[in-house]
């Protein structure tokens, strides 16, 4: 039923992912699927952000944020799933919606945190995901 699963994930909050990847690996092994795991580096592309910071500076970012989500995957996605990692910048919910149509993925598993009435009035990420994804999508409460 699922064959190329997306899981987008945030560096900073692997604790988050936890369920998410336990989660995404068991449906891998029950539909034979790949994991496209996915990071969103937010903020360079932007003008008014570029103009703060060389070029140079964004590319070793990217760069080390290549080696992080390496050495997550490695440490916590077993060697029998097929994983492949994708490292986008921008905003998340919009750089993961992109990534879902390009790849035309089945599933979406994005982990959450409980929210805040601030953010539950000016929507998550994870909310967005689900409002305009194509392919069927669950949300993991960390």
């Amino acid at each position: 039923m699922f064959k190329k699963i997306l899981m987008p994930i945030d560096l900073q909050e692997t604790h988050l992912a936890a369920k998410a990847v336990k989660i995404a690996i068991d449906e891998a092994r029950k539909h034979a699927a790949e994991v496209y795991v996915m990071t969103v580096m937010p903020g360079f592309g932007m003008p008014l952000v570029a103009s703060f910071f060389p070029e140079k500076a964004a590319k070793k970012a990217l760069k080390e944020i290549g080696v992080e989500l390496k050495r997550y995957v490695a440490a916590n996605f077993p060697n029998d799933i097929q994983t492949h990692l994708i490292i986008t910048e921008g905003s998340p919910a919009e750089r993961i919606l992109e990534q879902a149509k390009k790849l035309q993925s089945d599933l979406i598993i994005i982990p959450s945190h409980t929210q805040s009435l601030a953010q539950v009035f000016l929507g998550s990420c994870a909310a967005k995901v689900v409002e305009h994804a194509h392919s069927s999508v669950m949300v993991i409460k960390g």
